[in-house]
């Protein structure tokens, strides 16, 4: 510990008894606070100090919060300036001193005190701060940086963004840079221009007299001089504060100024800084210490913490504190207001900022009137506008989210009595700082949510809200009208960023237009047009809702037969099978589109339904209907002109004819999808028209095809490309699937790493989107890892929960398999007789729903079931059974089926004189395969061959190696 009285690291002399710290012989201002954590960091010797024992010292018991020493630390590192580094913050441990200290004597203290004089400080009528200006370093350093290369620097931005406190802040930092100080004029209060130089005489103590030129006469006063002048809230008197800007300049090279006014002069020789929120932490972001990263977030935790509320702040009540920080857009008047109210709850205080003008009041006393609650100061700013620009502020308020200045155009409309350019107008309220410009090559903009807030209050003050909101819907039912047109021209992400960020405007017009005020005729139309909309952004619950309430209000001609209404009812049946699978309600659905589309002859419409139409038969086990619907599909893609169409129908025979079995034929009808050019097939329109993107579906299907052709390698690879082609799409309903595909393939060739990665990116997706469907599926797979990792009891009871709930959402197209899966653990937990009930019922499935793709394999189980009962005849009727899979899987061209029975029977073989036969069958099938000897099958296979000269002086183990193979988990 250093105890001597005087201490000297660098420039700074410390001293205990007077609690005074000097920079250059110079007293430098600390508060109490940051003195004694700064002696407790020097005294600690260069180790760390806890932050509980630096609050513990410091606030000596006191009730205090991390976050005022945190506001501490930061005001001593600001008056260290480039010495900041000299507190350094060790991770988990506090902080640390790291300078070099020296302890003075009496008699070199003394000698040191009379060598460095204090400096001569400038004059000046700053105030000094009361509290540390939080979050603005970055912008005090940009702003140092430019007033080096400018004399005439402007700080514009909305009202209570903070441009004075840090105009302030900046003028202190340059105070010894004049040597005639650095003066404040305030402009605020004044309410006449001729008040202008009479203030600024004022306050640099200057006589002018009767002078007719005052402004003249103060720049000749101040010829020579070196001063910086800062006109605080010039927008009321704007003319003349830049004239006075442009006069003073003249005057002297030694004089520069600094301005706030929310918008710019427009003075000779001005630089404009545009003062910006601070930051906000995104909605995504939840890590703690991310979220206090954000200088929001630390304004408001510091605020609240002086306003009294210092309870500990946990994960929650920091993610509402975000919240309400995104919701006031980081203006740090807001921020403070609502801080002061945090003592209500921080629940009930986000909840209050729906109505925020009442909520948001009782700033500081002796701060500006306009400064004491958000609505007066609005209120200023909304006053000092020309009634053209108020009348464009206020119908841009209909804007839920950015927009153009075409949309600005066809929104704003008539002004009636007034005249109103809207370019114009709103490129001067973007001047003004009430309009946000957030730049790109379409000239993006937006209002503030507060702002935004304030103008919707004046604009049904003024009775135009009905009319200005009607204009909003139907801009946007004719932007997505002409939309459509785009559909073919563009990809899913072209077409997304070209109108996904109108979500939100949507949103809030098809609310108006259903209200009791509002249009539903506008709407449902608007419903109608914006269809690929909610399809390209995965939005198929709300998708929903918004069509069934379009078509409730739907009023059709008499034979039933409108376009909107089979446009309504073809995005239903898409969303319907996405959230809630393919029900009879998503039948219903396509089977209208494809009434109303023959009775319109729409080809577009009438391919739509088919698609539909065939996912429904096909996904609830109805196969010959299913290949009938993809034959129909065909037939008319033949006769269309668009070559993108073709492959999808060929897609939807091969996945037909792989379902029932004939995985040669699937295989010759679902390659060409992938040959197909990637600009032909992954357009938006495939995807709005079709849900997903068919070339993902075509390999999911064929993964599965070649791996049951005894192709693993090739089968793993292109479910993980499938997957990385699915990512860039961005489109999750397509991902989802190709998720599903790869997860199922990843199982069957034992790689269960890959499994698990695959399923954790299905359930977060699918879960967060709600995806009923997809996420039935992945709990399935989680529950069949679970059996093949050996915790069957656990998986059992899971898959039979996922059972019920995949006929909830009639999702029957592999139920087969998952039945096998639950025999399968069955049989681990000692329930064979339940596990072959469970067999036969997918036997009987395969029967109902001509699907045969796995039967054999479901043949295979059920005759090693048989064998684990062990009851008489068992034997034979096992091999009869393998003898069955075996010629089904050869005439499926399934050689990995072929391969797991031929495994099977050579475990069961019972006959010494038999084994030369079943080594014979198992080496000819596995030599029959090219690849992938390293999955777990073909492992499982050669280790059997290895050892199957021991088999002659053993009995087999009948039926304990149900399945074996899967439940390695080597990769393919």
């Amino acid at each position: 510990m250093h105890d001597a009285e005087e201490l000297k690291f660098g420039r700074f002399q410390l001293r205990r008894r007077q609690r005074q710290l000097m920079s250059d012989g110079a007293p430098v201002e600390l508060g109490g606070r940051a003195f004694d954590i700064l002696l407790t960091l020097i005294d600690a010797d260069g180790e760390p100090v806890g932050k509980d024992t630096l609050i513990d010292r410091v606030w000596a018991g006191a009730a205090v919060e991390e976050q005022n020493l945190t506001v501490q630390i930061h005001a001593l590192r600001k008056m260290l300036g480039d010495d900041h580094h000299l507190i350094r913050t060790v991770a988990r441990h506090g902080y640390s001193f790291t300078g070099k200290v020296e302890m003075l004597t009496r008699a070199a203290a003394n000698t040191e005190a009379v060598i460095a004089l204090p400096k001569p400080v400038a004059a000046t009528n700053i105030p000094a701060p009361v509290e540390a200006l939080i979050g603005r370093d970055h912008e005090v350093e940009e702003l140092l940086d430019l007033r080096a290369r400018c004399r005439l620097l402007t700080l514009t931005g909305p009202g209570g963004i903070g441009k004075t406190q840090l105009a302030l802040e900046v003028a202190r930092r340059l105070l010894p840079s004049f040597s005639d100080g650095v003066w404040l004029v305030e402009l605020a209060t004044l309410a006449d221009a001729v008040l202008v130089p009479v203030t600024i005489a004022s306050v640099l103590g200057l006589q002018i007299g009767a002078s007719a030129r005052p402004m003249e006469a103060i720049a000749s006063a101040l010829a020579g001089k070196n001063l910086l002048l800062v006109l605080d809230n010039c927008e009321h008197l704007i003319a003349d504060a830049a004239r006075a800007a442009e006069i003073l300049l003249h005057s002297s090279p030694g004089v520069q100024v600094l301005a706030t006014c929310r918008e710019p002069l427009r003075a000779e020789g001005e630089t404009v800084y545009r003062v910006p929120g601070l930051t906000t932490p995104a909605a995504s972001v939840t890590d703690a210490d991310e979220i206090m990263r954000h200088t929001a977030v630390q304004l408001f935790v510091a605020r609240a913490a002086a306003a009294g509320e210092r309870s500990q702040i946990d994960n929650v009540q920091l993610a509402t504190i975000a919240a309400i920080c995104r919701r006031l857009d980081g203006i740090p008047l807001a921020l403070e207001l609502a801080a002061a109210r945090a003592a209500l709850g921080l629940v009930e205080l986000l909840g209050g900022l729906d109505d925020r003008f009442v909520f948001l009041t009782g700033g500081r006393r002796t701060a500006l009137p306009r400064h004491q609650t958000l609505r007066a100061t609005l209120d200023w700013s909304y006053e000092l506008l020309p009634e053209a620009e108020r009348a464009v502020l206020r119908r841009l308020a209909v804007f839920a989210g950015g927009f153009t200045f075409p949309a600005a155009r066809s929104v704003v409309g008539d002004a009636g009595p007034v005249a109103v350019d809207t370019v114009t107008c709103v490129a001067n309220l973007v001047t003004k700082s009430l309009v946000a410009a957030d730049g790109g090559t379409d000239a993006r903009l937006r209002l503030l949510e507060t702002t935004r807030t304030y103008a919707l209050e004046k604009l049904t003050e003024m009775g135009e809200l009905e009319s200005a909101a009607r204009r909003h819907a139907e801009f946007l039912r004719d932007l997505f009208e002409r939309a459509e047109a785009e559909h073919a021209a563009l990809s899913v992400a072209e077409w997304l960023a070209a109108y996904g960020r109108w979500i939100d405007d949507v949103r809030a017009a098809l609310d108006w237009a259903f209200s009791p005020g509002g249009d539903a005729t506008v709407g449902v139309a608007l419903t109608a047009a914006s269809e690929g909309l909610w399809c390209a952004l995965t939005l198929m619950q709300e998708c929903c809702t918004r069509v069934e309430r379009a078509l409730s209000s739907l009023h059709p001609d008499a034979d039933g037969a409108t376009r909107c209404e089979m446009q309504l009812y073809a995005a239903l049946g898409g969303a319907l099978f996405a959230t809630r699978g393919p029900g009879h309600e998503a039948g219903a659905a396509w089977t209208k589109v494809l009434a109303v589309a023959e009775k319109l002859d729409d080809a577009d419409y009438r391919l739509r339904a088919l698609w539909g139409l065939w996912r429904y038969r096909n996904n609830n086990g109805e196969r010959r209907l299913a290949l009938s619907l993809a034959q129909r599909f065909c037939d008319l893609a033949s006769r269309l002109a668009d070559p993108s169409i073709r492959p999808i129908g060929e897609r939807l025979l091969g996945a037909s004819l792989h379902y029932q079995g004939d995985q040669a034929n699937a295989r010759r009808l679902l390659e060409p999808a992938l040959n197909q050019p990637a600009s032909k097939v992954r357009v938006h329109s495939i995807v709005v028209r079709f849900q997903f993107d068919q070339r993902v579906l075509a390999c999911n299907e064929l993964q599965r095809v070649l791996w049951l052709q005894g192709f693993p390698v090739r089968a793993m690879q292109m479910a993980g490309e499938n997957v990385e082609d699915a990512t860039a799409l961005d489109h999750v309903i397509s991902l989802c699937s190709a998720l599903l595909a790869a997860c199922e393939t990843a199982i069957a060739v034992g790689d269960l790493a890959a499994a698990d990665r695959y399923l954790a990116m299905l359930l977060k997706r699918s879960e967060e989107l709600a995806l009923v469907r997809f996420l039935s599926w992945g709990h399935c797979f989680e529950a069949e890892l679970s059996i093949r990792r050996g915790h069957a009891a656990a998986g059992v009871q899971r898959l039979r929960v996922v059972i019920d709930k995949l006929h909830t959402v009639s999702s029957l197209l592999k139920l087969p398999s998952v039945l096998s899966t639950l025999a399968e653990g069955l049989v681990a937990v000692g329930g064979a007789a339940e596990g072959l009930a469970a067999i036969d019922e997918a036997l009987a499935q395969c029967v109902r729903s001509d699907t045969h793709w796995n039967e054999a394999e479901l043949l295979r189980i059920k005759g090693e079931l048989l064998l684990l009962r062990g009851a008489a005849g068992a034997a034979a009727a096992a091999e009869d059974h393998f003898r069955r899979s075996l010629d089904l899987a050869r005439r499926q061209s399934a050689l990995s089926w072929e391969l797991r029975t031929a495994m099977s029977l050579a475990r069961a073989q019972r006959d010494p004189d038999r084994y030369p036969e079943a080594r014979e069958l198992l080496a000819s099938v596995y030599g029959r395969f090219s690849e992938g000897f390293a999955s777990a099958d073909l492992r499982a296979a050669r280790q059997l061959l290895d050892t199957f000269p021991r088999l002659s002086a053993q009995p087999s183990n009948r039926g304990q190696n149900i399945r074996q193979p899967r439940r390695h988990s080597s990769q393919g």
